[in-house]
This record gives C-alpha cells, structure tokens and sequence, in this order.
C-alpha cells in the first residue's frame, strides 16, 4: 500500500512539473535562473540566520543579493546594446568596404561592407528590440525576485518531497546529485562571474592604454565573452587586431594582439580562475565548452546555465553506474533553523 501511494505521488510530482513547464513557458528563463541563483545563494542565507537574524530578514537580504547579482550581469550588456549602439556602429563604419589582397602574381579583392552593413543591421535591430521588451524585462525581474524569496523561505520543501518517494536504499542518489547539481552551478555563477568581472578590469586598462576611443564599451564586451568557453575574449582581441590592421594601424593591431591575449584573454582563466577555483565549484573546460554551446542552441540565454548543469548531472550518473558497490543509504538533511520565523 505504501508503494503503491510511493508511486502514485512520484507519478503526480513529474506530471505536475511538466504541466508547470508548459504553463510557464514564456518565463521558464526567469524560473531556471531564479531557482539556480538561489541554489547558490543558500548558504548565504543560512549564515545570516546563524549570525542572529530571523528567517525572513534573512531571506529577504540574499534576495537582494541575488537583485544585485541578477542586475550586474544583465544591465552592462543591455547598456552596451542599446546606449552604446552608436558607437559600436562607428566602429564598424571605420572598416574599409574592401580589401585588396596580393600574393606574387596573385591578386583578389575581398568585400567586406555586405558583413559590416549586415553587422550595423544587427546592433540597430537588437537595440530596438531591447527598447521594446523593456516592460517585460521589469516583470520578470518582478518574478524573478519573488521566486528567489520564496525559494529561501522554504527551501526543505523540494527535498522533503523528494526523499518522501525515494526509497531508502536508493536516497544516496539524490544527495549525489544535489552535491554535483551545487558544485556545477557555483562553477558557472562565482567562477565564472568573478573571471568576468576580473576580466573587464583588466580589458579596461589595456583598451584605455593602446587609445581606443570606448574602452569601457570594449572592456564589457569582453567580460561578456568570457562567459564563453575555450575561446572567450580572444573572439575580441583577434577582432580588433583585425579591424586596426584593416585601417591602417599595424602597430596598434600586433599591441592588441600581444597585449590582449596575455592579459585579458590569458591571465583571467590561468591566473585568476585558478587562485578561485579552490572554493568555487569546479566543471571540466571540456564539459562545459559541450554543454554550453549545446544548451545555447538548444534553449538559448537558459541553456547557459541548464546545458552545462545537464551534462555535469550525465557525467555524475554514469560515475555511480560504473561504481561497482552500492553506498549506504543517505540520511536527508533536516533544517533545523528553519522552524521559526
């Protein structure tokens, strides 16, 4: 009997989820990120409430913390995109509309005004459109933050759910999980995002210094590719080495090109990825290069965060398929702070 309650309450758990999923399609990004953010946010909350505050002023402050956050990493590329968008135009308008090219008695002209009028036509339409969804950009950060908030106030409920219709013997499954699920994504949100931030430092002097007319324009697209695996700010390094070449400066195009792959490309990931790598999550370059392009083509901005989490959860199950004995039985964690208010 209590099998069959066992599997009829797993039946409604994932049927239930999957109808939440089609009803909240259209802010299935803000749900993704909100329930991820505060993933990691959680022990946040729980050393505030250990430091004496009650739950909900604590609460209430990592939700702030996770505004803050969301708002960092979402304002400075809308900025670039729609305040800056005329800069970015004149950047592309300084590049020759064609490039003659010799090599002994070979010669061939290459066009390049169809790729930069086609890259103008972009950076208009994207600033309009992120003129246009301004509106529901607020709604859901208004989601966003109310999910975050009502995360951390109860956060025991997904997990006393989920062992109520495990068995016992298999309970160490779920806890592998939620250890693989926690170490991933603080990879992709503290690691990523402070070699982010550490790269738009460095990318600012460098710009400032070899007299690029919008340093701070460059400087944060450059922190937003590094959320790019393997390739990450070189895709800009090697553009601007590119463009300056194109029109006429072949001095500051070989100091672009040294310059910026030692130090915004090069010293974030060799130097500052791995001094924090010692406390944040750590995910394989290699699963991660996998999953995020995967995830990015698959569900766009989500698949950031859900395609590398997806592979990592593949990569932790196939480890406890290939461990020859089964681990005792997990106990589920119990929060005992969270009986009052």
């Amino acid at each position: 009997m209590v099998l069959n309650r066992r599997r009829l309450l797993s039946a409604l758990l994932f049927a239930m989820a999957a109808l939440a999923a089609v009803v909240l399609a259209e802010v299935l990004r803000t749900v993704v990120f909100a329930v991820t953010l505060a993933y990691v946010l959680y022990p946040v909350r729980q050393r505030l409430v250990r430091h004496g505050l009650s739950r909900r002023i604590a609460c209430a402050a990592t939700t702030v913390i996770a505004f803050l956050a969301a708002a960092l990493l979402v304002a400075p590329l809308l900025y670039v995109l729609y305040q800056r968008r005329s800069e970015l135009i004149v950047i592309l308008e300084r590049i020759p509309d064609v490039v003659p090219i010799s090599v002994g008695d070979f010669e061939t002209v290459i066009e390049i005004a169809p790729y930069a009028a086609a890259a103008e036509a972009w950076v208009r339409q994207v600033a309009i459109a992120v003129a246009s969804a301004a509106p529901v950009l607020v709604l859901e950060l208004v989601v966003f933050t109310f999910l975050v908030y009502g995360i951390l106030y109860r956060p025991v409920a997904v997990e006393t759910a989920v062992f109520s219709i495990v068995p016992p013997e298999y309970q160490d499954i779920p806890m592998r999980l939620h250890e693989r699920t926690r170490e991933t994504l603080y990879s992709i949100y503290v690691l990523q995002a402070a070699t982010a931030a550490a790269t738009f430092v460095l990318a600012l002097s460098v710009f400032r210094v070899l007299g690029y007319s919008s340093p701070i324009l460059l400087a944060v697209i450059a922190g937003v590719f590094q959320f790019i695996p393997v390739v990450g700010p070189s895709i800009l390094v090697v553009g601007l080495a590119t463009g300056d070449f194109l029109v006429g400066e072949p001095g500051r195009a070989v100091a672009v090109l040294v310059l910026g792959l030692v130090i915004v490309s090069f010293v974030p990931d060799a130097v500052i990825r791995t001094q924090l790598a010692g406390w944040a999550g750590k995910i394989s370059p290699g699963l991660y290069f996998v999953g995020f392009v995967g995830g990015i083509l698959s569900l766009g901005a989500v698949g950031l965060i859900v395609g590398p989490l997806v592979v990592s959860l593949l990569v932790e199950v196939i480890d406890m398929l290939s461990e020859g004995e089964e681990p005792p039985a997990a106990e589920p964690a119990v929060e005992t702070t969270d009986a009052t208010d």
